[in-house]
């Protein structure tokens, strides 16, 4: 870490999360210098860490600020500003998409386009992806796997007994379950102890492999790499052509800071960028970089229909502590239910009572906890479809307003009320379920899409920007549907295509292997 920086910089990243950090990794050793700005500091390991009532009810962790939706109405969003991003409080699923997601795929809600490049063009990229993030998982054994060149990079870390005997149930029902591919610490000699707060926390032994540890600070070791904290980055400064980015206006613990560099990154997640390259309108960009050819940024947002499901049994506790480990891709296709996707079904941290009461009124948090002692637990995620009146835009006072009405919602109903059914017939009676509201941002997604028309994207297929030679946008921005799954190791894998491509096109020099 420094707040020391230089003159001048060959690469200036804005964000420390997926996106930013595997570029500052790739590029480092590609022998650029590179400057990674990040609004937030590092997040501090303490006993808050793992507290539920810290986490959820207080949030202590999340953005202090205050956003709008499509009404005017206020909210507080669910997400972080530290080093590692919002992958500081990810459940640490890092799952490939799959080789339909990037053809066009027909949903029952409508249609997920066909993205600019194939699964074959990622999937060496998805090997260094895997690699970086120190994957846990069972090649092979997810019946819908893309095509893949060798293994995991670590074994499956195994189910606890009462996952593993609801596993075998979901066998003999007709379903293929498979494990959970997971970036944990879990190997012969690492820091995990398969504590029951990793998903939706932080972890204070640093056993979680988020952005921070996997890709930021290997790139601070290389000595390649500064990294300035408590800086926002404000606007991006262009010369008198539009053509290129010359400069950063930022604000270091409020005050001013100007910052120059050749080529420029924006990773802050796909509504900050969006804000950020709407505030760096000029003459030449009246509506924002990126958005003149096609009137494209920041629309066709999307953060998944995502549930929460608690499958009780309230004759039988649940001894269980590490419970994201089982994942079931069955009916993520057209399946026997439905002709059409549904969606993916994954192991959700164990519930504490508190988790729930923070977010449902008038419910005692003495039953959530008697419920919680007896529930298995799952996350429904299934996709939503890009529509451009989603979109993320900045009203007058500066303020980020997210417009979003949520799609595809028949698929998602259908597949919680199949989960439902199954739970029900392996012996758990009552069903709890939260969907997710905007307030959740963890899986934002779509809104400076990468094609191979500037009249129909924001970025070529390398992430940049068309109308803007030197400034490329890497996180989860990029992304033209949303698929079913986190996108973290999408987003890790297209930097280092990215930073790859940068490296012998830009910086012409040999990216590292």
């Amino acid at each position: 870490m420094t707040n020391i920086i230089k003159e001048f910089y060959d690469v200036v990243i804005v964000g420390a999360g997926v996106g930013g950090g595997a570029m500052a990794n790739r590029l480092a050793e590609a022998g650029a210098s590179v400057l990674v700005i990040e609004r937030g500091n590092y997040l501090p390991r303490e006993a808050d860490n793992w507290s539920v009532k810290a986490v959820f009810h207080d949030k202590k962790y999340t953005a202090k600020e205050t956003w709008r939706d499509r009404d005017g109405k206020t909210f507080n969003p669910s997400t972080y500003y530290y080093v590692g991003g919002n992958s500081k409080f990810f459940g640490a699923a890092t799952v490939r998409f799959r080789a339909q997601d990037f053809e066009v795929l027909e949903h029952e809600g409508g249609v997920a386009p066909a993205w600019p490049i194939r699964y074959g063009e990622l999937a060496p990229y998805y090997d260094i992806a895997e690699r970086l993030m120190g994957t846990h998982g069972l090649a092979g054994a997810d019946p819908i796997e893309p095509p893949r060149s060798g293994p995991m990079p670590h074994p499956p870390i195994g189910h606890e007994p009462v996952i593993e005997a609801i596993a075998a149930k979901l066998r003999a029902k007709g379903l293929r379950p498979f494990p959970l591919p997971i970036a944990i610490d879990r190997h012969d000699g690492g820091t995990c102890i398969r504590c029951a707060t990793c998903d939706g926390f932080a972890c204070k032994l640093g056993a979680k492999n988020d952005a921070e540890l996997r890709l930021i600070g290997p790139a601070l070791r290389s000595g390649k790499v500064d990294l300035i904290l408590d800086t926002k980055v404000e606007r991006l400064l262009t010369d008198a052509s539009g053509r290129k980015v010359i400069g950063i206006d930022a604000r270091h613990n409020g005050a001013p800071l100007t910052i120059k560099g050749d080529l420029f990154i924006s990773a802050a997640g796909a509504i900050n960028s969006t804000a950020l390259l709407l505030r760096s309108a000029t003459d030449r960009h009246p509506r924002g970089l990126g958005n003149n050819g096609s009137d494209q940024l920041g629309r066709n947002y999307m953060a998944h229909n995502n549930t929460a499901m608690m499958a009780i049994n309230p004759l039988r506790r649940n001894p269980v502590v590490f419970q994201k480990s089982l994942c079931i891709n069955d009916f993520y296709l057209a399946n026997t239910v439905r002709p059409y996707p549904l969606g993916n079904v994954q192991g959700l941290g164990k519930l504490q009572g508190g988790m729930l009461t923070a977010n449902t009124r008038f419910v005692p948090e003495w039953l959530m906890n008697r419920f919680a002692e007896r529930s298995v637990d799952w996350w429904i995620m299934s996709e939503d479809l890009p529509d451009p009146e989603n979109r993320v835009t900045v009203d007058g006072d500066g303020t980020i307003r997210v417009s979003y009405t949520p799609n595809n919602l028949k698929s998602h109903t259908e597949l919680v009320r199949h989960w439902s059914k199954l739970m029900r017939s392996i012996g758990f009676p009552i069903i709890i379920t939260q969907k997710m509201d905007i307030t959740v941002a963890m899986h934002q997604c779509g809104t400076a899409r990468f094609g191979t028309d500037p009249a129909s994207s924001v970025l070529d297929p390398y992430c940049r920007v068309w109308d803007v030679d030197n400034l490329y946008v890497v996180d989860a921005s990029f992304l033209p549907s949303s698929t079913g799954f986190n996108p973290s190791l999408t987003v890790v894998a297209q930097a280092v295509r990215v930073a790859e491509h940068i490296a012998a096109t830009v910086l012409k020099t040999p990216a590292a292997a």
